[in-house]
């Protein structure tokens, strides 16, 4: 399978009663050396994408778990090169979508040409920066052309219809659903509920190019089958991150976080999941 089909097909061939199952990740943490490996068990339990956070010092949108996430990557010596070195190791193993998500910063610190040739040649499959709105930085979309990218951009509740057309066009392989305004983590499930219903039918009669993943908020089987029932799948991250955190460094927080993805998937109870 070719590298920037990998989203692509993704949503092709997903069967119409199979949501889509992101999981974000911070590449690092707990633990550079095992990033992996989890990855692989993530994919085993059944993620069907994996977004794997770039830790950056200064962020925006997130909360307290992907804050403190980053910040332990980064003590740890994680940077844009060993990241990009995590997915050639998983590429030897897995052809699971790759999305890599963060800031600016970073990037242009690192060479925006460079990133996406690197990003392209390592197995990357998409980027999501979320301080850089469609059209403001020009060389990204012909970077992402060029170099087999998919640009995904996101859409909020507070995002007008117009807005929302121009981000669908402006994406490729998916459109990031926020599912309520504010920062990153998992919330009431009644809280993300109430805001979805009010917005969904806006993103579906707008955006008419894209596929739709939903998150921001969903720390179970029963949020996430909630709140995606008219959109493509889902995405979950804090709530992840937050087991992860739980049981690392116990000598199997791999094999729990595993478990918590199959309670995900399939609501069945499990002691990690409840």
């Amino acid at each position: 399978m070719s590298k920037n089909n990998r989203i692509q097909q993704l949503f092709q061939q997903r069967d119409p009663d199979h949501k889509i199952m992101s999981l974000f990740i911070t590449a690092g943490y707990p633990d550079p050396a095992q990033t992996v490996a989890l990855i692989r068990e993530l994919e085993s339990s059944g993620a069907d994408m994996i977004e794997l956070g770039m830790p950056f010092s200064d962020p925006l949108a997130d909360g307290p778990t992907i804050q403190n996430a980053s910040k332990v990557a980064l003590e740890q010596g994680v940077h844009m090169d060993s990241i990009f070195g995590m997915v050639r190791e998983l590429r030897r193993y897995s052809e699971i979508p790759i999305v890599l998500m963060g800031y600016i910063n970073p990037v242009l610190r690192y060479g925006l040409e460079k990133f996406f040739q690197t990003a392209s040649e390592s197995g990357v499959d998409g980027v999501i920066i979320p301080d850089v709105p469609p059209g403001e930085l020009p060389e990204l979309t012909g970077l992402t052309d060029t170099c087999g990218i998919d640009p995904i951009y996101l859409v909020a509740p507070n995002t007008s219809d117009e807005r929302m057309k121009t981000i669908d066009e402006y994406s490729r392989g998916f459109i990031y659903c926020v599912s309520v305004t504010g920062v990153t983590g998992a919330r009431d499930g009644e809280e993300v509920d109430r805001s979805v219903r009010k917005f969904i039918q806006r993103v579906r009669t707008n955006v008419t190019k894209n596929p739709v993943l939903i998150g921001f908020g969903i720390r179970s089987h029963k949020d996430a089958m909630n709140i995606s029932k008219e959109v493509e799948g889902f995405i979950v991250g804090s709530a992840l991150i937050d087991v992860i955190d739980k049981y690392y460094p116990h000598e199997d927080w791999i094999a729990r976080a595993g478990s918590f993805v199959k309670a995900l998937r399939s609501g069945e109870k499990t002691e990690i999941a409840e």
